[in-house]
This record gives structure tokens, sequence and C-alpha cells, in this order.
């Protein structure tokens, strides 16, 4: 049987306390995981079948199949 490829993201802190959020599937959103990058510092994240959105608050530089794209300090 073929494992099914999910989509990988990468985010990349371009200052410190970027926060990633994780946000669960289903009928009811919820929280179910977060991680707090620093300047410079790289993650890699994976839609699932638990996690069905990831919420980015601060500067990073964001990497997805679809191409990439910059959050925003507010």
């Amino acid at each position: 049987m073929k494992e099914k490829v999910m989509d990988y993201v990468v985010i990349k802190a371009i200052e410190d306390g970027v926060n990633v959020i994780g946000l669960t599937r289903g009928s009811d959103t919820r929280f179910h995981h977060s991680e707090k990058l620093d300047a410079g510092e790289v993650m890699i994240a994976q839609f699932t079948e638990h996690t069905s959105a990831i919420k980015i608050r601060g500067n990073a530089k964001i990497f997805t199949p679809f191409g990439q794209m910059e959050s925003e300090k507010k």
C-alpha cells in the first residue's frame, strides 16, 4: 500500500518570537500545538490527519509547494 504524501511547509523566523500554531481538523477547530522560533530558526511543518491549518504570528518567511511568502509583524 502506498503512503499518502502530505504537504510540508517550511517556516524561517526573521525575528525573535515568531509563533507557529497548529490547528486541529474537524467540526470544532482548536489549537493542538505551538512553537516559538527565534531569528534564523527554521521549522518544517506537515499537514496531517490531525492538522488542518497552521497559524504564524510574527515576521517569517514561509515556503510551500505553492510558492514563497512572508508574514508581517503588525
